[in-house]
């Protein structure tokens, strides 16, 4: 029985609290060069895609734009469209909201982009609540829960019946001057969010259509990435919490006429090498105090108590006042704190005692980081292949630290660790996004007529 094997993404960085931007060696966000050297690298180390995340209105705290975000950032199908010239086999994921999109203009941009990059793109499908956000848009305010997978399912289903309405012999080539569409079939929607009629202006792309990734994890989440996900950005990467989250999910995929192999679950992680496991570990703290700095860690303490808590020492003890529950946050746009924040404050001081009385830094920096891989260069790799071999996941969404150059030392030390192991390929061994995944092209809703003609 051959080995499972490691799949591996790039998370490119921009809302978060993962990169240092204080770093010496920190570089643009926005610059191209950036964006080229971090898909360049991930494609030398075998990557399956590039993964952009992307905020559509920076996110205020006491009235203030908050410093993890951004600030100038690129439109995604424009840097994504770039890079395909640059590159040759790397996948090219894009985060893009269903809650303020249209299926027909979405469908396009999608499948212009797989077929620009040969059949390279993947769509990260998110939704929004936040009527914050919402005020950037026609459509204004926000929609409840329910609503927005509602959305985000018939946003998809129509995406779907544009994006496999061609045949797929429905190109005659005019001895390469052009392509003339024949027997292309009028597509009619009617639902009771999009309703619109017309044919589809962008042929079949190299993979029949994008990629789809999501990443919502309450229990409508899961249902909603079990029924039309090919891939999910999770958030449960310790062994026991992903593999709990790993059968979860795929045990909900055969109602949906699906199998394992249909579903790729991938977890964020961080990762810090050194040259032994006690310099890893150093730097691990080092970059982590880098991240959480004071200001942050009382920002991030401000999202749940709700209070304006400057006055409070970040190096000493929770504040022991309660979280206000009826105030306004006076954090703006999204934030992953639960909404019950008198539960989440308890839950801390439990914890902060627990550990031995952490301060509210120390705290911060607890309950923020994501899932690391710290150590040597063969360490990470065992301990990457030992979460996949385990099924806790099917790889890992990797997020460096440091842009542009955060995955240089990874790719250079650890894919050979990997490699060794047996764990990982040497070649790409397709030309699409869905061969590196192992996924299946889907079939054409349409069967042209055996007496169409080209017109």
């Amino acid at each position: 029985m051959s080995k499972k094997q490691v799949h591996l993404a790039a998370h490119f960085p921009g809302v978060n609290n993962t990169t240092v931007w204080s770093d010496p060696q920190s570089g643009s966000q926005t610059d191209f060069s950036s964006f080229v050297h971090f898909a360049r690298t991930a494609e030398r180390g075998l990557f399956d895609f590039l993964f952009l995340a992307e905020g559509l209105r920076l996110r205020e705290h006491r009235g203030q734009i908050h410093d993890l975000d951004v600030v100038g950032r690129p439109d995604t199908f424009t840097v994504l469209g770039a890079l395909a010239a640059v590159t040759t086999h790397l996948g090219l994921g894009g985060t893009i909201n269903t809650t303020f999109n249209e299926p027909y203009e979405l469908a396009r941009q999608f499948a212009s982009l797989d077929h620009l990059s040969g059949g390279r793109a993947a769509w990260n499908l998110v939704t929004s609540s936040d009527a914050f956000t919402g005020e950037n848009f026609r459509r204004g305010g926000f929609l409840r829960p329910e609503e927005r997978y509602e959305r985000a399912g018939e946003i998809l289903a129509a995406a779907k019946e544009l994006w496999l309405s061609w045949a797929d012999d429905a190109i005659v080539d005019d001895r390469g001057r052009g392509v003339f569409a024949r027997d292309v079939p009028v597509v009619e929607h009617r639902g009771e969010q999009f309703s619109f009629r017309g044919r589809f202006g962008v042929p079949r792309s190299p993979q029949g259509h994008p990629v789809l990734i999501q990443s919502g994890d309450s229990d409508q989440g899961r249902e909603f990435g079990a029924a039309t996900a090919d891939a999910i950005f999770s958030r449960h990467s310790t062994i026991e919490a992903g593999q709990a989250f790993y059968r979860d999910v795929k045990d909900r995929l055969p109602r949906y006429g699906r199998t394992d192999r249909d579903l790729t679950i991938l977890p964020a992680a961080t990762f810090i090498l050194g040259d032994t496991e006690a310099d890893a570990a150093e730097r691990a703290e080092h970059v982590r105090r880098q991240q959480v700095g004071p200001q942050t860690a009382i920002a991030f303490l401000e999202q749940v108590w709700g209070r304006d808590l400057s006055a409070y020492d970040p190096d000493g003890p929770l504040p022991d006042v309660d979280p206000d529950p009826e105030g306004v946050s006076i954090t703006r746009g999204r934030v992953r704190h639960e909404k019950d924040t008198l539960a989440v404050a308890k839950q801390w001081r439990e914890l902060a005692e627990a550990k031995g009385g952490l301060s509210i830094r120390e705290l911060i920096i607890e309950t923020t980081a994501r899932q690391s891989f710290v150590g040597t260069a063969k360490q990470v790799a065992a301990q990457i292949d030992e979460a996949v071999q385990a099924d806790a996941s099917d790889g890992f969404i990797l997020i460096p630290h440091l842009v542009p150059g955060g995955l240089d030392e990874f790719v250079e030390t650890v894919i050979p660790e990997l490699q060794d192991r047996g764990a990982y390929r040497t070649a790409y061994t397709g030309t699409t996004l869905r061969d590196h995944l192992g996924l299946a092209r889907p079939t054409s809703a349409h069967v042209p007529s055996p007496t169409a003609r080209a017109s």
